[in-house]
């Protein structure tokens, strides 16, 4: 074993949080840096010796080389054992249900999300503790505190291993495994599901499109969809897994899947459209020129869970994120259970599913999953909803008009403001605090706000407090107008705008989504006075 000496100067920039440290690739690959970062994880994460860890990523350029380093620090600090997927590859939520299954002490997950990869990219790590989710904020921030007196680092001297040639191998006293990273995240799916149906309904001349996006759920979505499920040739789309995912950005939406969304036109033969992201934790539900929003989803699956397998019991409850849409509010009011509202991150959903509180959770970001694993899961959710149409047997347009004309409708949209300086970023955010009172009660045509605050939780589990979570909006007639700063980008910092409005009357739900909400549009610009100080005319993306 060698000990390194170690300097902490490139570390000291950003603190990682629950999704883990993001920068560049040339960051991560500046002497120590990533040897910094794994390390303090090594200390903190002090059960971890002699027990099992699950390692891998989303295929991104320098997955191979960081796995490398990575096994030759574990062997170095006492891990027993080190789960690798073939090829380095494993997705998030893979890497979640491997914890779980193997009783593993934890994983480390690379990945920069959905963000775009290659030499001039990004990249990613963080760690999930033995529940399968992510590691929690105290955790995190021991991490970084360890990392800024931090003076050595532990390596094993050893060669590089084989990472395509499935079997075992050790490193030093170290076990290392290297598994096909599909086949028990299968197994896993083919017990939630009805895999028979499905297949049945393929058999009989169904067809869709996945378009994996040159990232992880490639390899997946080919074995389960097409191989397992029958499928035909060609379902799925942009299957390989690439290092820079073809010069794409993996992040399924309406602008960045436009392959995808143009194979579902009104000309499409195909009945079912979906995409997942980089690392296949995030999920686009689409049919025949029919878009569903993930708020809708996510609703749309909490009133259809009994009908599927691994549901039939019941859900204990349901729980979103505060910016997602309250659609599947009325659905757990319906089925007469509870419904959290949660600051956005999948820690707080992780600690009311191991309370079992919940059986289904969701974020308006393409993210769903439920208590199989302590991730949001992607191709969980494209199966979910392959699982469903064969049951009614009813098109993707059909299902959700039917679920609107019972439940109501949420218009709702997202506006996003990327890349924009931190520092006006920040300043935008305290001038809507500093606003909050002045704009209790004011009026803006029809719509008068009766509540705003920044949004603040106390988890039910562990009554830790999260404050500082978003502002709201909240108007007389249920609309709503949430802002955001989300810290998932690698430059500046991206405004998240949320706009809603709910309609009961099934003759009133045939508005384009944009044109219902124009009046609160303006005035969710006007208020944050977003044009003024971002010098942005229009949002980047549109969901």
């Amino acid at each position: 074993m060698n000990t390194n000496k170690i300097t902490t100067q490139a570390f000291n920039d950003q603190k990682p949080g629950t999704s883990g440290l993001r920068k560049k690739v040339k960051v991560f690959q500046q002497t120590n840096y990533l040897e910094n970062f794994v390390q303090s994880v090594f200390h903190v994460a002090e059960n971890i010796k002699g027990e099992t860890l699950v390692l891998g990523g989303d295929g991104r350029y320098y997955n191979k080389q960081a796995i490398q380093i990575i096994l030759k620090m574990a062997a170095a600090n006492g891990i027993a054992k080190v789960l690798v997927g073939q090829n380095g590859l494993l997705s998030t939520p893979a890497v979640s249900a491997l914890i779980r299954q193997h009783k593993a002490a934890g994983g480390i997950i690379l990945s920069a999300s959905h963000n775009p990869g290659g030499p001039n990219a990004d990249f990613g790590i963080k760690f999930n503790i033995n529940n399968g989710g992510p590691a929690p904020t105290p955790f995190t921030d021991a991490v970084y505190e360890y990392s800024q007196h931090i003076s050595s680092y532990d390596m094993v001297d050893s060669a590089d291993i084989d990472l395509d040639a499935l079997g075992q191998i050790n490193i030093g006293d170290m076990l290392v495994e290297i598994i096909d990273p599909v086949t028990e995240y299968a197994e896993l799916m083919s017990h939630l599901f009805d895999f028979n149906s499905i297949k049945a309904m393929f058999d009989s001349g169904f067809t869709m499109r996945f378009d994996a996006m040159h990232a992880i759920t490639g390899p997946y979505a080919m074995e389960i969809i097409e191989n397992i499920l029958g499928a035909e040739p060609g379902t799925v789309i942009n299957a390989e897994p690439l290092e820079d995912f073809g010069g794409g950005h993996p992040d399924p939406n309406l602008v960045h899947a436009h392959e995808l969304v143009s194979l579902l036109s009104n000309e499409s033969t195909h009945s079912f459209g979906a995409a997942s992201d980089g690392d296949g934790d995030r999920n686009m539900i689409i049919g025949k020129n029919f878009f569903v929003t993930p708020s809708d989803s996510l609703a749309i699956m909490a009133a259809n869970a009994h009908l599927l397998p691994g549901y039939k019991s019941g859900l204990s409850g349901v729980a979103r994120s505060m910016p997602t849409s309250a659609a599947v509010d009325r659905v757990a009011e319906k089925l007469g259970i509870e419904c959290y509202e949660t600051p956005t991150g999948w820690k707080f959903f992780g600690n009311l599913l191991d309370d079992n509180k919940i059986t289904l959770c969701g974020e308006e970001s393409f993210g769903s999953g439920s208590d199989h694993v302590r991730e949001k899961d992607g191709l969980w959710a494209v199966l979910f909803w392959l699982n469903l149409i064969a049951i009614k047997k009813q098109s993707v347009a059909k299902i959700v008009t039917d679920h609107w004309a019972h439940f109501g409708q949420n218009y709702y949209c997202r506006h996003d403001y990327e890349a924009i300086d931190s520092q006006i970023a920040d300043d935008l955010m305290l001038h809507l605090v500093n606003s909050l009172d002045d704009l209790q009660g004011q009026s803006f045509g029809n719509y008068r706000i009766e509540n705003c605050d920044n949004f603040s939780y106390t988890d039910p589990v562990d009554n830790s407090i999260s404050s500082n979570q978003g502002i709201r909006l909240l108007f007389s007639d249920g609309s709503r107008i949430v802002y955001r700063l989300s810290g998932t980008g690698t430059e500046g910092a991206t405004l998240r705008v949320y706009i809603e409005k709910f309609e009961a009357d099934v003759s009133q739900q045939n508005g384009e989504t944009q044109n219902v909400l124009s009046d609160l549009i303006e005035i969710a610009n006007n208020v944050a006075q977003i044009k003024t100080r971002t010098g942005r005319m229009d949002p980047d993306v549109i969901t």
